[in-house]
């Protein structure tokens, strides 16, 4: 067999494989296995999660759907070095005095994943002296990890990705993260 002809064989047989429906049981031991039942079975149920508001649902894969995940966004005022950390689900809008904060979605990787990356989907709209409309000075993804992967340039304000929390298949149940209240903040 020539060189050329192996790499358009290899690649066809990796596609064929990718295109079977459970590729991973062939190779996962029944220890394994049984394992995956076991967690199946203690997952709670949808009649579960709804009536205890900490239990965050899960999709078919049983991971967090996009709409229950909750990022903590951090919005930074250079002017009077004031910070504030926005609590936000996907599709939600924040007005923060001149400053609109948009999230569109928040991820992170799973814990077997490595590198650890968060990150979230975030548009800044700003309010400018002597302007009638915002203006959008930031639309993109930010990632906790690499903060200078995407540098929001404002020279008032600054946004950045505190956290997603989101759960995955075999984590324990998720809570609403916390954010302190401003006499709680002032103590500090």
């Amino acid at each position: 067999m020539s060189l050329s002809r192996a790499f358009f064989i290899a690649p066809l047989a990796a596609l064929a494989l990718s295109g079977c429906e459970d590729v991973s049981s062939l190779f996962d031991s029944t220890e394994e296995q049984e394992q995956s039942q076991k967690q199946q079975e203690t997952a709670p149920s949808s009649a579960e999660t709804a009536s205890d508001p900490l239990l965050v649902a899960e999709d078919a894969d049983g991971v967090t759907p996009m709409a229950e995940r909750i990022a903590t966004i951090g919005l930074l005022n250079k002017r009077n070095n004031v910070s504030k950390d926005l609590l936000m689900r996907p599709g939600e809008t924040v007005e923060e005095g001149q400053v609109i904060v948009r999230l569109e979605a928040c991820e992170r990787t799973a814990p077997y994943e490595f590198p650890e990356e968060t990150g979230a989907f975030v548009q800044l709209d700003v309010l400018e002296r002597g302007q009638d409309e915002h203006s959008r000075v930031f639309s993109g993804w930010l990632f906790k990890e690499n903060p200078s992967l995407n540098v929001v340039e404002h020279p008032v304000y600054d946004v950045w990705v505190k956290d997603c929390a989101m759960r995955f298949p075999g984590e324990p149940p998720l809570e609403a993260p916390s954010v302190p209240s401003d006499e709680e903040a002032g103590e500090e």
